[in-house]
């Protein structure tokens, strides 16, 4: 219990609890996918456009947002990126045509995007020096949020049709309104000695960067993101095509997943303080090739087993790499969370179309071969980092 004891609670369950009902909106473009492909005829390319416009639009562009937050610390994003997020979702199951079920998504990414450079600042100030325990309660919500994704969208459409996602803005709008509460508080936990008008600059802008060790950090996190997209974009697939699963059933095994990797990414961060932040990253990246090849290897039942071990393993170091690249970058925090969070993320999520394309042409079974291997580039890039950051001692 030590580990919880530095991060204010209060501040972290709205800051988690943001995180959560922003990331629901990700999980839903996931979840609608199997709909998409049997309701509009769309193609596993296709779909996969739509995994890429989600995590493109949300990660890209989060550098910039985390530049400016570096400058002058804007919460009101964490608020406004929320409630863009729940509306760009809502509308995709009333678009017409695939360019505009594109353009929702991409607006949704957008407000996701905003999010969460302010999002993991804040976390950061909030959680003492426990700051991988923190990072990872902070994770947890999205992780939580993007599980339950499908939870909440499945039922939805199968009652409603397509249409149902309208009701997606709801919850959007309430935690918006209840985070934008929140600010006040949050806000008094910035550093001191900092600028408040014009971005927290307090002693760690004076700290060096390691930006050898950070440019590699990114490189993983892009090999981690390619093994998680892969896996949110086509185990419902695999389950439906393969195993003979209904929908709801496909997507009942990805929340399995999802929802495992909360409990690793609760589990990631107190074992990173403890253990070291590289050592958690390198057990990581071992336990996933044997998972992955044994889940597409098994059945429907066995397979939920071994994806919740898979998204233990995939997930659980989500927030250990973002304080790693917080840490490598101990003065340019936004920056940092943008790369770690988003821009990394989303070059992973480039890989999403090449990994349709390779089921489109050799099958869904082949693309879980690849899948599988993509963790042994991660780990080669680990091993290559330093063991500790003078900085963030």
């Amino acid at each position: 219990m030590r580990f919880w004891k530095e991060v204010d609670a209060r501040s972290m369950a709205a800051l988690s609890g943001g995180h959560l009902f922003t990331d629901v909106n990700q999980g839903a473009v996931a979840a609608l996918l199997p709909f998409l492909v049997v309701e509009r005829g769309l193609s596993y390319t296709a779909v996969a456009g739509l995994i890429l416009a989600a995590t493109v639009s949300s990660s890209i562009v989060q550098p910039v947002f985390g530049h400016f937050s570096d400058r002058r610390s804007l919460p009101a994003l964490m608020p406004g990126g929320l409630l863009l997020a729940g509306a760009g979702i809502a509308l995709v199951g009333v678009a017409p045509s695939y360019p505009l079920i594109f353009l929702c998504v991409v607006l949704s990414g957008i407000g996701v995007a905003a999010f969460h450079p302010e999002g993991s600042r804040f976390a950061n100030y909030v959680s003492g020096s426990r700051r991988a325990t923190g990072m990872s309660l902070f994770s947890v919500g999205g992780n939580v949020g993007f599980a339950l994704g499908p939870v909440i969208t499945t039922p939805l459409v199968l009652i409603f049709g397509l249409p149902g996602t309208l009701f997606l803005i709801l919850p959007a709008a309430v935690m918006s309104a209840l985070l934008a509460l929140s600010i006040p508080r949050l806000a008094g936990f910035r550093p001191r000695s900092g600028r408040p008008a014009g971005g927290e600059r307090d002693g760690r802008d004076r700290l060096p960067a390691y930006w050898g060790p950070f440019a590699r950090l990114i490189a993983l996190i892009t090999a981690r993101s390619l093994v998680y997209f892969g896996l949110v974009t086509f185990v419902p697939l695999y389950y439906v095509q393969v195993f003979g699963a209904s929908e709801g059933r496909a997507n009942a095994a990805l929340s399995v997943m999802l929802f495992a990797g909360a409990v690793g990414t609760m589990i990631g961060g107190p074992l990173a303080d403890r253990f070291g932040r590289r050592t958690v990253v390198i057990a990581s990246m071992l336990a996933l090739p044997p998972l992955i090849l044994g889940m597409s290897l098994s059945g429907e039942l066995a397979g939920m087993v071994l994806l919740a071990l898979i998204g233990a393993c995939t997930i659980a170091t989500f927030g250990v790499t973002v304080v790693m690249g917080q840490e490598y970058l101990p003065g340019r925090i936004g920056i940092a969370s943008g790369f770690t969070i988003g821009f990394s993320i989303g070059l992973g999520g480039l890989g999403a179309p090449v990994l349709g394309a390779v089921a489109d042409g050799f099958g869904l079974f082949s693309t879980m071969l690849v899948v599988a291997a993509l963790p042994l580039v991660g780990l080669a890039i680990a091993l290559t980092l330093p063991k500790k950051v003078p900085a963030a001692a």
